[in-house]
């Protein structure tokens, strides 16, 4: 136990490594890594991001993250602070996005947890095309060309920002059914959402105002623009959103 400037030691006795789960290797992986003075944060981002985070990473986890979700938890987070240090605070309405899918980067692409709990929420956060594509073209330049797993965020990043565009409240996948609910803030004319949903029978509309996408039967149409959802490909979601937001009104 440690004292003033008596300096406390810790002894853990674990089983050989071949009897521990993968958790558990990790987590004592990154106790040896982050051994030093002020570790404790980097300790707690690697386990949050060993538990998984939320809807972002696609993932269980426990405690007050596990209710609301990663991106939600982080803004919740940065309105804290804006409140403590005076700020006023910012009138954000953005759709929650939930694909029900895992986004979690390869660890070998980007080795260092902050920077990739980082990249999680610049992705989450980016507002247009642009904004994500600078962030796109800093990683790739920063760590070498994407792999799938970072190209999967980047189109769940796109996703969102197609939701943003048509004021969605939210968009949520269920296997292959997409749902996308719209409240006061929605940017989509109502005589274009009813043609929208009587051109395709994959398609159905209930007060008051949520659409359901039958994502299979929309790509065996014709009109999904790509892989059936239950392949895990995010294309079919992407070009809903994106032929929505052909009509919707600037906010």
């Amino acid at each position: 136990m440690g004292r003033s400037a008596r300096r406390a030691y810790a002894y853990l006795l674990v089983p050989p490594a071949d009897n521990l789960s993968q958790v558990a290797r990790q987590r004592l992986a990154a106790i040896k890594e982050f051994s030093s003075l002020g570790s404790g944060f980097r300790v707690a981002a690697l386990d949050l991001e060993i538990r998984g985070a939320g809807n972002l990473l696609g993932a269980q986890q426990s405690g007050h993250i596990e209710a609301i979700g990663f991106d939600m938890y982080l803004k919740l987070l940065e309105e804290t602070v804006r409140e403590l240090k005076g700020e006023p605070a910012e009138d954000d309405q953005r759709a929650a996005v939930n694909l029900g899918i895992d986004l979690r980067i390869d660890e070998d692409y980007v080795a260092e947890t902050n920077q990739r709990l980082s990249l999680y929420r610049r992705i989450a956060a980016a507002r247009d095309e642009a904004a994500l594509g600078a962030v796109l073209d800093e990683v790739g330049d920063r760590y070498g060309p994407l792999p799938d797993s970072v190209r999967r965020l980047a189109e769940y990043g796109r996703i969102r920002i197609l939701a943003d565009r048509i004021g969605a409240a939210a968009v949520d996948r269920e296997r292959h059914l997409l749902v996308i609910r719209f409240g006061e803030q929605a940017r989509i004319e109502p005589e274009r959402l009813v043609a929208f949903v009587q051109s395709r029978p994959a398609v159905t509309l209930t007060p008051p105002a949520v659409i359901r996408i039958d994502l299979e039967a929309l790509g065996a149409a014709g009109n999904g623009g790509g892989k059936p959802a239950g392949s895990g490909a995010l294309e079919p979601i992407a070009a809903v959103l994106r032929e929505l937001s052909a009509g919707a009104q600037s906010g």
